[in-house]
């Protein structure tokens, strides 16, 4: 008879193994972590538009260019720069990791 709710053993042999646990923890807290950096630094710029407009439409120097063009390039670039540090690690620390768990789970 199959039964449904039994495991693979491969999938029983990764969830035993404690660098599996220590993936799953580095790569939420990290996750969850650059999602609140995001969020604020998003919802920050949505609130100096919503409250503060003032602020946002001082001239920069002589010319027409108002505050909150460059801030708004930084929300940009600031998204890419997380972008890029998430996928160096992911890359790097948790593709190891993955090997590691997967080699010792065929063994």
């Amino acid at each position: 008879m199959n039964d449904p709710v039994r495991i693979d053993p491969m999938v029983a042999k990764i969830e035993a193994n404690p660098k599996y646990h220590e993936l799953r923890r580095k790569r939420n807290t990290f996750g969850w972590t650059l999602t609140a950096l995001m969020m604020l630094a998003y919802y920050g710029y949505i609130a100096l538009i919503a409250f503060n407009k003032p602020f946002l439409a001082q001239p920069i120097g002589a010319g027409v260019t108002s505050l909150g063009i460059p801030i708004a390039l930084g929300v940009i670039i600031f998204t890419i720069a997380i972008t890029g540090l998430y996928v160096r690690r992911a890359n790097g620390e948790y593709d190891r990791l993955t090997a590691e768990i997967l080699q010792e789970a065929s063994k």
